[in-house]
């Protein structure tokens, strides 16, 4: 996903800037550590001044922690980094649209743009169920950008539920005909 081979065809780069690209395919490649680890596979990277200051991937499962979020690991980051909680002119990507937790999370940051690429129908407060950053009695606005890479993002995300479907349905089907409950004749 990390080189120019992979980018979306001429007619979609025209929407989205090479800028947004190449941010989100980083955050992409955090989704991959994710996924790897068994995690629900969403990357997140922040950046300021053009350049990539912080990282994150979900590992809620993992830390058992349930604000282990990729975005949150990449704010925490990135509050360290610049030695502030506040992050004024950073961006953040984010390889599926922010949860309420997360975009709380990010409008205290004071974040100047969140980019995200899948839509979350679900969960999602950058648009789909709501927009809790355009409320006009916010302090702060933060300007959002979805659908970046968003078909490669998406790919991704239904590809991980699919096999972990698949594997549930194996182990329920195993289960199911464990050969220890049948009566054993002499």
């Amino acid at each position: 996903m990390a080189d120019a081979q992979n980018l979306p065809p001429q007619s979609e780069r025209s929407q989205q800037s090479l800028h947004d690209i190449q941010f989100m395919q980083a955050a992409y490649q955090q989704a991959l550590l994710a996924r790897n680890e068994g995690e629900v596979p969403v990357g997140a990277v922040v950046v300021k001044d053009g350049v990539i200051i912080a990282t994150g991937y979900n590992r809620p499962i993992g830390r058992h922690d349930p604000t282990a979020h990729a975005e949150i690991m990449a704010l925490r980051a990135a509050a360290e980094f610049i030695g502030n909680y506040r992050l004024p002119g950073c961006e953040l990507y984010v390889t599926l649209e922010p949860c309420m937790m997360c975009a709380g999370a990010m409008m205290h940051a004071r974040l100047a743009r969140v980019i995200y690429a899948a839509t979350d129908p679900k969960t999602g407060v950058a648009g789909s169920l709501l927009n809790v950053f355009e409320h006009g009695q916010l302090n702060h606005h933060t300007q959002v950008t979805g659908g970046v890479l968003a078909d490669e993002c998406s790919s991704m995300l239904k590809d991980f539920f699919a096999h972990r479907r698949a594997v549930a349905a194996q182990k329920k089907l195993a289960a199911s005909s464990d050969v220890s409950t049948f009566p054993i004749q002499d």
